[in-house]
């Protein structure tokens, strides 16, 4: 159902309640030790209540703004596959924002755009609101998932992570259901588009359906885990190999990192494609992506991409407020344009 109006009020009775369930008896049995402090769960509950109002407050001129849920495949990992539910489907959170203006009255006539959020564990928050509204402006509907392994809703939903894998799915059937649930959008005009993890989401979806997607936009996409996994920090390379999660570092198993590596997968392209990438990137090193890139063009792939050299802004540099970042996404919009056309695309 959508948001509240009343956000400031809701938004403090969530804290408060929130708080009040995060405090546990002195007397309680020890828990085993989670992923994430149960303190930092906690938190991150509180802060995704609060988080949830303000889209609407962002947003509400000019979308309807709504949080739906739908359900997955199961859960990757099951410790006791026996257990009551253990092997249900997994229920899946998003967040859908239909502009007001939007004509509903013809079938299959408007666009949408999936758009996937980033950070290995992380959430679709308001630090995207800027991008939603310049998309909604366009006439698009769009949808933002938060697949397994997303921040905000708990120790159990969290080390359900499955990076590369069926995360990739969640966001499918997000896709999915926006289109069994709402007539006027167009199956033929479906583009999905993301950063940084959000931009393997985005690569791995037009792999595995190519069908489903018109045209795509990856941002410095994670593109290659066994190079990435080499430069970045023990600490980054312990969310992976997690006993929740894949459970074994890149030594002990290569294979099973490279199937979860966009740049092994670059021969079943067939989606229209944009990449962007930064020299000065300090998450998403550029080798990753040129590799990406080379292993495109050794496939005899077309597609186009962008090497922005040492950018302001590093991995966000093109989602900030300047002026050059807007100029970057404008790029995006027109490119999505040529294949989606929205009502009022950028010019």
């Amino acid at each position: 159902m959508p948001f509240p109006t009343n956000w400031a009020t809701c938004a403090l009775a969530a804290v408060l309640a929130t708080g009040l369930t995060a405090q546990e008896p002195a007397t309680r049995p020890a828990a085993p030790a989670p992923a994430a402090p149960q303190q930092q769960q906690g938190l991150d509950e509180t802060l995704k209540h609060v988080d949830d109002l303000l889209w609407y407050q962002k947003l509400g001129d000019i979308a309807e703004v709504d949080k739906v849920e739908y359900t997955s495949l199961p859960p990757q990992h099951v410790t006791n596959p026996k257990a009551p539910g253990a092997t249900n489907p997994l229920i899946i959170r998003a967040y859908t924002f239909i502009p007001k203006k939007l004509d509903r009255s013809r079938p299959h006539s408007q666009p949408l755009i999936v758009m996937i959020h980033g950070g290995v564990h992380a959430n679709f928050d308001t630090g995207e609101a800027h991008i939603v509204r310049e998309l909604v402006d366009q006439g698009y509907t769009v949808i933002g998932t938060d697949y397994r392994g997303s921040t905000g809703y708990g120790r159990q939903f969290f080390e359900q992570i499955d990076y590369g894998g069926r995360e990739v799915d969640d966001v499918y059937l997000g896709r999915e259901f926006m289109l069994d649930n709402y007539d006027f959008l167009d199956p033929k005009r479906v583009g999905i588009m993301g950063w940084s993890h959000g931009g393997l989401i985005t690569l791995m979806n037009i792999f595995q359906h190519p069908q489903a997607y018109v045209v795509a936009y990856a941002g410095v996409p994670v593109s290659d885990l066994v190079a990435r996994l080499g430069y970045q920090t023990e600490a980054y390379r312990a969310l992976y190999s997690a006993p929740y999660h894949i459970g074994k570092t890149v030594r002990e198993d290569i294979g099973e990192y490279r199937r979860r590596s966009p740049v092994n997968h670059v021969q079943d392209l067939q989606t229209p494609l944009l990449v962007h990438t930064n020299t000065n990137d300090e998450d998403v090193n550029v080798l990753e992506v040129e590799h990406l890139i080379e292993a495109l063009k050794a496939a005899g792939k077309k597609f186009e991409y962008k090497i922005y050299q040492n950018a302001p802004g590093g991995h966000h540099f093109n989602r900030t407020d300047t002026r050059q970042a807007k100029d970057s996404r404008r790029e995006v919009y027109a490119f999505l344009a040529q294949y989606l056309h929205p009502l009022n695309p950028v010019k």
